[in-house]
């Protein structure tokens, strides 16, 4: 068993993580959260918020899952958000034919349909379910359509992503921010995507959770106002010259960014504060990278583009946000489909003379001549050049239609003017967090099996009966005598952790548990998240709590009752400290959320 099926085995037990529609039989790419995983996650999104919407004052927006159709073309995902789907002629399962061929050559993810079907044949790829044959390779489109009213409706999809909702309200956004660049809107919500065939558990879901910012900034300013406090930050990345050696390397973000590794300070910043966030939330910095995408992968409107990729046991390494700088792409697309401007308006320090080509259009003679499609036609002209607005016969092109224009319509010439600012199409700077792997990532990194003996001895647990407790714990009832016990312990980030506090009354007897629920409701003031456990022996709810991340444990007994203390037991040392009711919803939030040492939080009673 790898450490992929002990996690979703702990998972599904305690209530992280749970198949969709089981009752039914299931279905591929879906997962219901259930309470401790529900918590872990929000808490993921909620340490998302505080960094970007508090730290950063990026406002939050909550845009319709749902889209019309003229977005998606506008973005692209209409004509070319597609894998190559493969399938079997036999079982007839379908499969990602990229991924067929992965180990047969690189780069498989460039191949087109016609390249990959070749390959296939030429290798002589057969089913993994059946050992069948498979037909050619096709272009298979992502998003799920849908149709918007009754009858045949207006054409619909759910969005494969959150991004396009703040891209179609960049003008409310705009005002919003009062036209001063550079701002930004951020959302989480749910994204969806008809995977082909999702194996890999929540890395690859068919409904999944997005946290998207988009940062808007002026395009001849690319630096960063606090690129300081992240400059001298020392990061793994997997640039592209180091991806032809095969080996990473470690360098400051100032160093990067004055090389030419990273392309830009506001890029380098972002980069940063992924790192910044995945670790807080409980990435393994040692399994953690940032890999910048290779020229055949990198999107043709994309100045520079990095992947955080964390390392896991049975997937490898596996991309959980993606930091790129989109330029004007977006905001030009929507324009072009809308019919609309999208710009902002930056105002000179000091006006400028400004000799410019300007286009005059004639309406009195276009009304007459092309009724409703003047304004367009209006609009097409001022796109065209000199030598093309000097013919006697102007051609333009409306809603596809080619007309004519007579040259007395328009009026064109060179001047100068004093102009006092210019109107800026924003580049865009795009952090793209997967909040379901970046949850997986978190699960697998936090999982540890610990020999109790030896964790024991090396946190100079001594002489009491919870240290007795300890290595008591967790023993079955077939487990065979002096066999060396193992203790399964998540180690969550209190940012992150489902429960922080378990509140435990020795005995499931009145006079210790009012005084534990006394401390509950201290603790739930503090806004504490805190679970209450009166089942079995004091070991094994340790064990529960290990299992499931609680930070710390505090047990109530007999001594309670005589001095008004309380044991609180660390759950990554085992090591206990005596402490009083008195205060201890003040030393528990700080112990927490204050990064307080845990020996200075009372009196060491196991070591």
């Amino acid at each position: 068993m790898d450490t992929y099926e002990k996690v979703f085995e702990l998972a599904k037990r305690r209530g992280f993580l749970w198949n969709s529609f089981e009752l039914y039989g299931g279905s591929r790419g879906f997962y219901d959260y259930g309470p401790l995983g529900s918590t872990l996650k929000r808490r993921i999104e909620q340490t998302w918020r505080e960094i970007y919407v508090i730290q950063e004052g990026f406002m939050e927006i909550e845009c319709p899952t749902i889209g019309i159709e003229d977005v998606f073309i506008a973005s692209g995902h209409v004509g070319g958000f597609s894998d190559p789907l493969c399938e079997c002629m036999n079982c007839k399962e379908a499969f990602r034919a990229d991924h067929l061929v992965q180990n047969v050559m690189e780069a498989a993810g460039t191949l087109s349909a016609e390249e990959l079907t070749r390959v296939i044949k030429e290798n002589d790829i057969r089913c993994p379910e059946c050992g069948g044959e498979f037909g050619d390779a096709y272009e298979f489109n992502l998003m799920f359509k849908t149709t918007i009213g009754p009858g045949t409706g207006r054409q619909g999809y759910l969005r494969p992503e959150t991004a396009q909702g703040m891209f179609v309200d960049f003008q409310r956004l705009s005002r919003f921010y009062r036209d001063k660049l550079p701002f930004g809107a951020v959302q989480i919500g749910k994204s969806y995507r008809n995977e082909i065939a999702p194996r890999q558990g929540v890395i690859r879901l068919r409904e999944f959770t997005q946290a998207e910012c988009e940062i808007f900034v002026d395009p001849r300013n690319k630096k960063h106002p606090n690129f300081e406090r992240f400059a001298d930050r020392e990061l793994v990345l997997y640039s592209q010259k180091a991806q032809e050696k095969g080996e990473p390397f470690r360098m400051t973000v100032r160093e990067a960014v004055e090389a030419g590794v990273i392309a830009h300070e506001v890029l380098g910043y972002n980069i940063a504060l992924t790192n910044e966030f995945l670790t807080k939330v409980g990435i393994n910095p040692a399994k953690l990278r940032f890999r910048q995408h290779l020229k055949d992968e990198m999107a043709h409107y994309a100045i520079d583009c990095w992947d955080a990729e964390i390392e896991t046991d049975r997937f490898g390494w596996v991309e959980i946000v993606g930091i790129a700088d989109r330029t004007d792409y977006d905001l030009k697309a929507h324009a072009r489909v809308s019919k609309t401007e999208l710009y902002v308006y930056i105002e000179y320090d000091e006006p400028k003379m400004v000799t410019r080509f300007v286009v005059k259009p004639n309406m009195g003679k276009l009304g007459p001549l092309f009724k409703g499609k003047a304004k367009a036609v209006a609009d097409a002209l001022k796109q065209l050049s000199e030598e093309e607005l000097s013919k006697d016969e102007i051609k333009v092109t409306v809603d596809g239609e080619e007309l004519t224009v007579s040259s007395d319509a328009v009026d064109f010439a060179e001047e100068t003017v004093k102009v006092s600012g210019e109107n800026v199409i924003p580049h865009v700077i795009e952090p793209s967090y997967g909040i379901d792997r970046i949850f997986y990532g978190i699960m697998e990194h936090a999982y540890d099996e610990e020999n109790v003996a030896q964790k024991v001895a090396e946190s100079g647990l001594k002489g009491s009966e919870e240290a007795e407790n300890e290595s008591e714990a967790g023993k079955g009832e077939g487990e065979a005598e002096g066999e060396e016990e193992a203790r399964l312990v998540m180690h969550f980030s209190s940012a992150v952790a489902p429960v922080q506090v378990a509140v435990l009354p020795l005995l499931t007897r009145k006079e210790l548990a009012d005084p534990a629920k006394d401390i509950i409701v201290k603790l739930r003031e503090k806004t504490l998240l805190v679970n209450y456990d009166d089942s079995g022996t004091i070991g094994r709810r340790y064990r529960r709590n290990d299992e499931i991340g609680t930070p710390y444990c505090v047990t109530v007994d007999y001594d309670t009752l005589k001095d008004g203390t309380v044991t609180i037991r660390d759950r990554d040392s085992m090591r206990q400290i005596r402490a009083p009711i008195q205060g201890i919803e003040n030393a528990l939030y700080e112990l927490i959320y204050r990064g307080k040492t845990f020996e200075s939080a009372g009196k060491p009673f196991n070591f």
